[in-house]
């Protein structure tokens, strides 16, 4: 995942046609919500076809089980790849490509004579149904900042979750239906008009990618997709999905291959420049990699009773596959429902717990359920998952756009996914253990031991996870998500130069109107750099700046914004190291007054640093340049907006702002807090070069941006 935000601002991307009126009207949420279906759909769909399938090719039913390990598999690692592609050659060109491969897939499922033709069917249906959800994620995203929101409205996301959510339940109902109708070639052949219909509807109502495709060289692009970190994800996830696909007779060289391939691709992506899977990220980001195990675990639940007690309805109780998936209707209304309650809330941790606790009471229900209970009591078991399943998606869906960083949403989405499917190959093979010897109630309790288990698990994980609370704290906080950022108060009698209208918002070359980006201190780092003594002497109104410096901090403190110090000095070893052909520092390594440990080189007294700001020492001009990997710090904090202030505007300011702004980073100077020896220079890279890369604001709009209260 790449390392930094995305910085598209808001008035200088442009879709066909800007929003006008509701942004997330019909007619662009309803191509990705039917896009993003397409996955879930052909997950739960096949469910209800695996006997009449098994039954027209004169096969064992065990055998079809490769038929969902197959698509999951593919999803698996379709998913975060498809995302990585989101993020570099455009969602919509993705989401599209996506679903015109799903309905060639659709074609090919249709007309297949053996199971061969069908695992092809679904490996392609796997591929092409993962652009959606990742795509749509990125599409939701930039259509927030275009409307100039600081968030998209909580029902978007939402509905994203709900109809994944609830075509998981609703799919064998339909499945059971259409089966039972047209056969089971039908499990294939929906695609068809699905596929059709959404694609007729992404090019009508999601405007092309604003930026061109760029591809280089082979080289190049390999290198921006990390396409060696992409195949050795690939290798080692299958490797262990041939693992649990051979349960319960464990193949012990699959597992040996998975671990091998595993610390191989921990190696290269430590070292990869942009890598696919940021292990770096995932181990500092610990709220992140939880939710990704949080939401596996809860669908590898979820799936096992899902696959596990539609076959024992099949074939212990008799039913037809229309009759079982009709007895799973009610778990997809409740997913549904709990989807829509739980997407209008701000806070997630209350609904996990409650996901964790409905678990464990479905798991410890299904104990007691055997070929004498009454249907009645099997569909209320059906619907505490059902609840679960809803509740779940939702909350660890908001969880996952608040911790992952901005320009790593596609792929963090599609992780989000991989993480899904792996509990779901999981939930096949514990089904497939448990029914090894035929689908029996000895089997479902066995099914339910292990959901026991596994829902405690989820359980204890979501209680003891404190950035749930604090993620609330803050959230709870804010305004209602798609609300519009009022921008900066206008002020009757400025104490103190401003910058020029033209210096401080962002200008649409397409509408000719200036629109005010959003500013969400949760993810937003002020750099306050080198207010240090040794360079506060060279400036004007040192005093000025410094005070202006100070209330920029202040701001930080209210907001829960991240605080950077950065000074810059040379320890006699760092001296001595300085080649002579370095103009700048070789000259104040000889003079001595950038001596580390000195009063000069000091952060200013008046600037206090608390217990979790983040102080860096640099070397060179450049903020980056520290003896902190400042990249790998912002990036654990999910940083992908800076603030910056600094001395002078000619040096670390200059320098800094152009490195971040090729990271990625969305960028906001703050001109009354930067200041330079040549008050021209300072003029001329306000008004004719930062524009460019950066918002140029005054610490007075800095309350306005705000997306918190203040």
């Amino acid at each position: 995942m790449p390392s930094a935000g995305d910085t598209r601002t808001p008035g200088r991307i442009s879709e066909a046609g800007a929003p006008r009126g509701n942004p997330f009207g019909a007619r662009f949420v309803a191509p990705l919500y039917l896009g993003a279906s397409l996955n879930p759909v052909n997950s739960s769909i096949i469910a209800t076809a695996l006997v009449a399938i098994a039954a027209a090719l004169h096969i064992p039913v065990g055998d079809t089980a490769i038929l969902i390990s197959s698509l999951y598999l593919t999803s698996a690692l379709a998913q975060p790849a498809a995302g990585r592609l989101a993020e570099e050659f455009g969602p919509r060109r993705i989401f599209v490509a996506g679903i015109t491969l799903v309905l060639a897939a659709g074609i090919v499922g249709s007309l297949a004579h053996s199971l061969t033709a069908l695992i092809v069917a679904r490996v392609l249906i796997g591929a092409g149904t993962s652009a959606g959800y990742p795509a749509a994620m990125l599409l939701i995203r930039r259509r927030a900042e275009q409307a100039g929101h600081a968030a998209p409205p909580r029902e978007v996301l939402g509905g994203l979750s709900i109809t994944g959510a609830a075509t998981v339940a609703v799919g064998p109902a339909i499945g059971g239906l259409l089966i039972g109708w047209a056969g089971w070639r039908a499990a294939f052949w929906i695609n068809i008009p699905v596929a059709a219909i959404a694609l007729v509807l992404a090019l009508a109502g999601i405007a092309r990618d604003p930026d061109p495709v760029r591809f280089g060289s082979p080289r190049a692009l390999a290198s921006r997709i990390d396409l060696l970190g992409m195949l050795g994800f690939g290798g080692s996830l299958t490797a262990l999905m041939i693992f649990l696909d051979a349960l319960p007779r464990p193949d012990w060289a699959a597992l040996a291959a998975a671990l091998v391939l595993a610390a191989a691709l921990v190696g290269w992506e430590l070292r990869a420049a942009q890598p696919f899977l940021d292990v770096r990220l995932l181990v500092a980001n610990g709220a992140l990699t939880r939710t990704y195990l949080r939401n596996g675990l809860t669908l590898m639940g979820t799936y096992v009773i899902l696959y596990g007690l539609t076959q024992w309805l099949e074939v212990a109780r008799g039913l037809s596959a229309y009759q079982a998936g009709l007895m799973l209707m009610p778990m997809g209304v409740l997913t549904a429902l709990a989807a829509r309650v739980v997407s209008r809330r701000a806070a997630v941790r209350l609904p996990l717990i409650a996901c964790a606790v409905l678990l464990l009471v479905g798991a410890v229900a299904t104990l007691f359920v055997g070929s004498g209970t009454p249907m009645a009591a099997v569909i209320c078991v059906t619907a505490v998952f059902g609840l679960t399943s809803g509740a779940g998606t939702v909350a660890n869906q908001t969880v996952l756009y608040q911790e992952a960083p901005a320009a790593a949403l596609g792929t963090a989405s599609g992780l989000l996914r991989t993480f899904g499917y792996i509990g779901s190959i999981a939930s096949a093979a514990i089904t497939g253990t448990a029914f090894h010897r035929g689908v029996s109630d000895s089997g479902l309790h066995s099914i339910a031991w292990v959901l026991v288990a596994i829902s405690a698990l989820v359980l204890v994980m979501t209680v003891l996870d404190r950035q749930l609370a604090r993620a609330d704290r803050h959230h709870t906080n804010q305004p209602p998500a798609g609300a519009r950022n009022p921008g900066p108060a206008p002020s009757a009698e400025p104490t103190r130069a401003e910058p020029s209208r033209t210096e401080s918002r962002s200008t649409d070359m397409t509408t000719g109107t200036h629109t005010t980006p959003a500013l969400d201190p949760a993810r937003t780092a002020l750099l306050l750099m080198d207010f240090q003594p040794v360079v506060l002497g060279v400036v004007p109104d040192p005093q000025g700046v410094l005070a202006r410096a100070g209330e920029a901090l202040a701001w930080a403190r209210a907001h829960g914004a991240h605080v950077v110090f950065v000074r810059v000095a040379l320890t006699e070893k760092d001296a001595a190291a300085v080649p002579a052909r370095n103009k700048t520092f070789s000259q104040a390594a000889a003079a001595g007054y950038l001596t580390d440990g000195t009063a000069a080189t000091a952060v200013h007294e008046s600037l206090k640093a608390e217990e979790d700001d983040l102080t860096v020492r640099k070397t060179r001009i450049s903020a980056f340049a520290s003896d902190t990997d400042l990249r790998a710090e912002l990036r654990a904090r999910n940083v992908d907006t800076l603030v910056l202030a600094g001395l002078s505007t000619s040096g670390v300011v200059l320098t800094t702002l152009r490195q971040a702004a090729d990271e990625d980073y969305r960028l906001f100077l703050l001109a009354d807090a930067t200041a330079d020896p040549d008050p021209e220079v300072h003029r001329v890279l306000m008004e004719k070069v930062f524009p460019h890369q950066a918002e140029i604001i005054s610490t007075t709009d800095l309350a306005a941006l705000s997306t918190a209260a203040g």
